[in-house]
């Protein structure tokens, strides 16, 4: 099992926003500034696709908002976003060098969005970061995983003290579900951005 405790690679730039799922979330704020990095990072890259890669595990309530997402984005058809990691197919860290493998082989001209959960302060929980870099999963297993993602999307499901994965089966599935309907229906209005915007 996969603990919650991500820490960000040395980001090449430091960029990071806060959405508070607690209070009036507007999934049109946050689809906005994902468009925007989205498409500055395609400029600087020279790739044209997009990939979600959604981490996590569905044996761990704590630990089931990449794979949830997924399985949320899965059922809505997008056409421009791939998606990666389910409930059906998680992704985490007993298969993630194989996943990067894949990426590797089969999505080279994609931008990574790595999607997964995450703790912070406890005044933070249920709130969505955005950024530019990448994310280091695999610390709470002691396995060294490779840093993956151009950008990220982390749903804070509990206080920096919670490494016990015994307590991450006990957070609410509301709080992990309620982000995951935040952010798939922001990604969702990405496409439509998208689409509008005639950049596919």
């Amino acid at each position: 099992m996969m603990s919650v405790w991500k820490r960000m690679a040395p980001l090449r730039q430091r960029e990071l926003y806060y959405y508070d799922t607690n209070q009036e979330f507007e999934s049109a704020d946050l689809a906005a500034r994902l468009y925007m990095m989205i498409r500055e990072e395609l400029d600087r890259s020279g790739k044209d696709q997009v990939l979600l890669l959604c981490i996590g595990t569905d044996r761990s309530t704590g630990d089931s908002l990449g794979p949830l997402i997924g399985y949320q984005l899965r059922n809505r058809g997008l056409k421009h976003i791939r998606v990666l990691g389910t409930l059906n197919r998680p992704v985490h860290a007993m298969n993630l060098e194989d996943t990067l493998s894949l990426v590797e082989r089969y999505y080279q001209d994609h931008l990574i969005i790595a999607v997964d959960a995450s703790v912070g302060m406890n005044d933070h929980i249920g709130c969505i970061t955005l950024g530019r870099g990448s994310l280091k999963p695999g610390l709470g297993v002691s396995k060294e995983l490779r840093s993956v993602g151009d950008l990220f999307i982390t749903g804070i499901v509990s206080g920096s003290g919670s490494y016990d994965p015994v307590m991450l089966q006990s957070i609410r599935l509301s709080v992990v579900m309620r982000m995951a309907e935040c952010i798939s229906e922001s990604v969702c209005l990405v496409e439509k951005l998208w689409e509008s915007m005639a950049l596919v």
